[in-house]
């Protein structure tokens, strides 16, 4: 048996202000600290201990998995930081208010933009190109972990996330649309030696 447990940052200042982030390094608002280390303290009790952590190259999420690792007491495994864990990109929209990009674009628009699969925003990355990036790295390395039957911790962002969820689950193009991965919420996978799921749940 292995385990593997997802956590979505916590909420970072600009999701507080309402912007897209994408690869913008922002860090987390005063409630995103406060989320991370109740995330730490939820996690505490299921009493897992974790071999090694993996993070991508922004600041929110490393914020939020140092905290939570600080509350387990478990700061000194490995932490593997790679961009292939990054938010998506969102090209010309990174800075921008989210309800002033819906009156300029339109909300129909932004829509598709958000929330379709294969569609990027202009410069950036839709969620089929995000997953083009994290899954190699997550089959690769992640994957190859979890079959050695080490437990792994994985803070990352919204949409990089999906995309794994997405792949654990064999979830569809359409499934994967409507799955929205709460702030510092972990999500833990137990799985057998073949990588089949034995047990799910989130911990809110």
């Amino acid at each position: 048996m292995s385990i593997l447990v997802l956590v979505r940052h916590g909420q970072s200042q600009w999701n507080l202000e309402n912007r897209f982030t994408g690869w913008v390094d922002v860090p987390l608002s005063p409630l995103g600290i406060e989320e991370a280390a109740a995330a730490g303290e939820k996690l505490k009790k299921e009493n897992i201990r974790f071999d090694l952590a993996y993070t991508s190259l922004l600041k929110r999420a490393q914020e939020t998995l140092a905290s939570i690792l600080e509350k387990l007491g478990q700061q000194n495994i490995p932490i593997q930081k790679d961009q292939a864990l990054n938010e998506r990109h969102y090209g010309d929209l990174q800075g921008l208010d989210k309800a002033e990009t819906a009156k300029k674009f339109g909300d129909e628009q932004v829509k598709i933009w958000r929330r379709s699969y294969d569609i990027a925003p202009p410069n950036g990355e839709s969620l089929k190109d995000t997953a083009a990036r994290t899954l190699p790295y997550f089959n690769n390395n992640i994957v190859r972990d979890l079959k050695g039957g080490n437990n792994v911790i994985v803070a990352a962002h919204g949409n990089s996330l999906r995309s794994i969820v997405m792949e654990i689950e064999k979830l569809t193009k359409e499934q994967v649309l409507e799955l929205n991965l709460g702030t510092a919420v972990p999500r833990i996978y137990v799985f057998d030696s073949n990588m089949n799921i034995v047990s799910k749940k989130e911990i809110a």
